[in-house]
């Protein structure tokens, strides 16, 4: 899988928008390992300390709101950018709350800017929109959802997701029809679903993991809130190296990857809230928690599972580590960065490889 994504990549022009979020982070250090030319398209980082700047790439950051159409579609141009990944979002389920009208500019409009500029460039040939695993209409039964199961969404986040789904695929029926790929265009657009991502480097506030480790670092008690729900928790490059196989399999013109995708963890290795946070104390000791119900009472999902049987299939992905795994790499991110001040991004990501090697993938 290495030597495929390696050949894939190699001195490939790719725009990333996103880049100086935790995921886009990540992805762009993987894409320079791989040998890619990134050009970064994003907001300043919004935490102090942030991922993005501790790496330090040689990628080409240019800082940007993908609300700026106008400056999105000369940055997209002038990149030469063959292959576009969009990460750029409001990517909170809480903070949806509190500002709506934030969440869909940046999730909805943002999305369909950074189509338009794709529609509007020579150059771009591969688009990887990046949703998440929320945009089912989920009733919370024990079922793993697939693909082509309804889109929907309670809270706002969701729903400005589940609308991204709907648009790309209108865009694409619009101005780069399946049926047309090769003659009147050469466009491959698809969307990937996937969340709960652990990794070293997020900062962002109300989430579980970088929660624990902030706490745990301090000495002081973390609030845990919903202990009983159920995430399909994953580490970032297990994450991201879907998307890579995503965009490979787009590049090699294959028309019936333009479609959505799920990325998530074995079926049998989803964990609730609560194991997570004892699965973390184990690693981390020191860590200590208590549960308490949070002051502002909005809806979060209690279930949520999706199937990635399509992507294990046509994609020949799976996920490299079991959430205990991803869960120790997380925190050894953190432990060195916290105790000595060492990034440990470049060496998990070269460690990563090598096991994906030597485990056949």
């Amino acid at each position: 899988m290495v030597e495929r994504l390696q050949k894939a990549f190699a001195n490939k022009r790719v725009l990333v928008t996103g880049h100086t979020g935790f995921k886009g982070s990540w992805l762009t250090a993987m894409l320079h390992k791989l040998g890619a030319e990134v050009t970064g398209y994003s907001l300043p980082p919004n935490t102090n300390p942030n991922h993005y700047s501790l790496l330090n790439l040689p990628c080409h950051h240019v800082e940007g709101n993908i609300l700026d159409v106008d400056h999105l579609e000369k940055v997209m141009e002038e990149s030469g950018a063959e292959i576009v990944f969009h990460l750029a979002a409001q990517a909170l389920v809480r903070p949806s709350y509190i500002d709506p009208v934030e969440t869909y500019q940046s999730n909805v409009i943002g999305t369909l800017n950074v189509l338009q500029a794709a529609r509007m460039s020579t150059r771009v040939k591969v688009m990887v929109m990046i949703t998440t695993d929320k945009v089912y209409e989920n009733v919370e039964s024990d079922h793993f959802y697939r693909e082509g199961d309804p889109l929907g969404g309670y809270d706002l986040y969701s729903s400005s997701k589940a609308c991204c789904e709907i648009l790309i695929s209108s865009f694409r029926r619009s101005f780069f029809p399946l049926e047309k790929y090769g003659s009147s265009h050469d466009t491959l657009i698809a969307t990937a679903r996937a969340g709960n991502v652990l990794g070293g480097g997020d900062w962002s506030p109300d989430r579980l993991i970088p929660d624990l480790m902030k706490a745990a670092h301090a000495k002081q008690k973390v609030e845990i809130r919903n202990p009983l729900s159920v995430r399909p928790w994953q580490h970032v490059m297990d994450c991201l190296t879907g998307y890579l196989l995503l965009a490979e399999k787009l590049l090699l013109q294959d028309t019936n990857a333009s479609t959505a995708w799920n990325f998530s963890p074995y079926p049998d290795d989803v964990k609730t809230v609560g194991e997570m946070v004892e699965i973390s104390a184990r690693h981390w000791p020191e860590l200590e928690y208590v549960i308490k119900k949070p002051e502002q009472d909005f809806h979060e999902a209690g279930l949520l599972k999706l199937d990635h049987s399509k992507a294990i299939r046509e994609l020949n992905w799976r996920p490299l580590f079991r959430t205990e795994e991803a869960v120790a790499k997380t925190i050894e991110w953190y432990r060195a960065y916290y105790e000595g001040a060492t990034v440990m991004t470049t060496q998990q990501i070269d460690h990563y490889f090598l096991q994906l090697t030597a485990n056949g993938i």
